[in-house]
């Protein structure tokens, strides 16, 4: 079962339609981002777009990889892996592009998979302790994921805020999404969202940055809350080869551009 049916078998699984949509947007704004920051010339005067449209890719793929381990995955570890393979086979190509930071830099699917696994983590404590989890054991647990964190977050692509978003997601979406007609469920449900509000500011500098991140993470907190209702299907889904292949794809197809313009 999903971790939101182990949560709660009451509650109903709420549509997903609105992920058609997201992959197109998440697909074009990511791939103009890479653009203009390392294909595109300085000259054509197209840096804006990467504080701006480039702001959305990042919560909008975390959003629907939290999403989709929270209400859609039977084995939201399996879907981790899965993630993690996209992100070796892209490696390469992504090592290969121009940058101001020396070492080593993991690209966005280790983001996304590690910050999965620690969600699946997060929201797998309370039924584990209904069960007899041990204390010892669940602190041991709690510095592990710690010290998981602290190191991977120099290395991966958005750091240690980009690590939180998953599981922080995955927190306000299923308050949000279980939230009924109380004041107090309600209450908890909109508290839950402002640490991804406020992680989602903290990650970028600019001020145009941080509006485009933060309105995306807002758009997808909403949906949680039961705009996702209102949502029609998206009438060209995008092919699934396309999905997992675009973004090792896009890398490599801009890395022989810059070798042959070189």
């Amino acid at each position: 079962m999903s971790l939101a049916a182990n949560a709660d078998a009451s509650i109903a699984r709420p549509s997903s339609a609105w992920t058609g949509w997201g992959q197109w947007l998440a697909l074009i704004t990511m791939t103009l981002d890479h653009l203009s920051r390392y294909a595109v010339p300085e000259a054509w005067g197209l840096s804006w777009i990467d504080s701006s449209l480039g702001r959305i890719a990042f919560p909008l793929f975390a959003a629907m990889v939290a999403w989709h381990g929270l209400f859609n995955t039977r084995d939201p570890l399996r879907y981790a892996r899965r993630v993690l393979v996209i992100g070796l086979v892209a490696q390469l190509p992504y090592a290969l592009m121009p940058r101001d930071i020396d070492g080593l830099i993991l690209n966005i699917c280790f983001t996304l998979s590690l910050g999965l696994i620690g969600g699946a983590w997060l929201l797998s404590l309370p039924a584990r302790r209904e069960r007899g989890l041990a204390a010892w054991r669940l602190t041991a647990e709690t510095l592990a994921a710690l010290a998981v964190w602290a190191l991977a977050g120099p290395v991966v692509e958005y750091g240690h805020l980009g690590l939180l978003m998953i599981p922080l997601y995955m927190l306000a979406m299923q308050r949000l999404h279980a939230a009924a007609a109380t004041p107090g469920e309600r209450l908890l449900g909109l508290v839950s969202a402002l640490p991804v509000v406020v992680t989602a500011g903290l990650m970028n500098s600019s001020e145009m940055a941080k509006a485009f991140t933060v309105a995306t993470c807002l758009a997808v907190l909403l949906l949680a809350a039961g705009a996702h209702r209102l949502s029609p299907r998206v009438p060209c889904s995008m092919p699934r080869r396309l999905w997992l292949a675009w973004y090792p794809a896009h890398f490599a197809a801009i890395a022989l551009w810059l070798a042959i313009a070189t």
